[in-house]
């Protein structure tokens, strides 16, 4: 790991410190799994179930804060199998699916959630106009139940085609009411009540934690490093991890500590493990 300054090393210090009051939060594509072209193919880093569990003996709840839907991130990790391991140590472990519009537990194994935001259907089927508008017909479009996601990925020209659709999606989803996130190579469409930052803020709170680490890797998880922030600032241990990838740098400047994607991720949290006090 690459402490981006004296006071991210400090921060690291201060976490562990206090690591067995401390929420620890993760993003899943790019920080627990590997970013790849078929959605459906992002597995979790093999290692993560072990990880994840000696890392419940040392914190006080782990969460997983997506963009998927729960049950896909569920079933995408084996996470409900490392809710077991984390309750064989009386501990959590939170999904937090759709930017916090889910909620699952390892002790009340029901996904909560809302409804579909009023105007995704009609977006959705005005989607393919201005898929045709923008030349990205291709463009993979993912229905999430409470969000769309179109991914530009699978390409030709991934980044030509991103640029051109996200002012044309900017402007559909306002016409509907709807929030706008642009990820890597995926735009994606939902309702704007509800982002990361909140559904950690509520986390944080009703633990009473006394620290919070967060890590991410997109533009997605902005609000999420900027919860944090905030956190710190009320006095809570926090530390902000970077997962950094050749393809988006957004979050680099925010971070304390930079890693290179989920391999380092659970690098940092095996090292989190060893320097944790009790």
């Amino acid at each position: 790991m690459e402490f981006t300054s004296p006071v991210g090393e400090q921060r690291y210090a201060d976490l562990a410190s206090v690591a067995a009051t401390a929420v620890i939060a993760l993003d899943f594509d790019g920080t627990l799994a590997p970013i790849v072209d078929d959605p459906a193919r992002a597995h979790i880093h093999p290692d993560a179930g072990q990880v994840l569990g000696d890392l419940a003996e040392k914190v006080a709840a782990i969460a997983v804060v997506t963009g998927r839907p729960a049950r896909q991130v569920l079933d995408l990790g084996g996470l409900e199998e490392v809710g077991d391991v984390l309750a064989a140590h009386g501990k959590e472990l939170y999904v937090f699916g759709q930017y916090g519009n889910e909620r699952w537990s390892s002790s009340h194994r029901t996904i909560r959630g809302p409804r579909p935001p009023v105007g995704l259907a009609t977006f959705l089927r005005e989607l393919p106009r201005a898929l045709r508008q923008a030349g990205a017909s291709e463009a993979f479009v993912e229905d999430k139940g409470l969000a769309i996601a179109v991914h530009t990925r699978r390409m030709a020209d991934p980044d030509g085609a991103f640029d051109r659709l996200l002012p044309l999606l900017r402007s559909l989803a306002d016409e509907h009411d709807l929030a706008l996130e642009p990820g890597r190579q995926v735009i994606e469409v939902r309702d704007g009540g509800m982002d990361k930052g909140l559904a950690l803020d509520k986390l944080v709170e009703d633990l009473g934690a006394h620290g919070v680490l967060f890590a991410g890797d997109d533009l997605g998880d902005v609000e999420a490093f900027e919860s944090v922030e905030a956190w710190g600032k009320n006095g809570l241990a926090t530390l902000r991890v970077c997962s950094a990838s050749g393809e988006e740098s957004a979050l680099v400047t925010m971070a304390d500590v930079v890693v290179h994607g989920p391999d380092g991720v659970l690098d940092l949290l095996r090292q989190l493990v060893r320097d944790a006090r009790g």
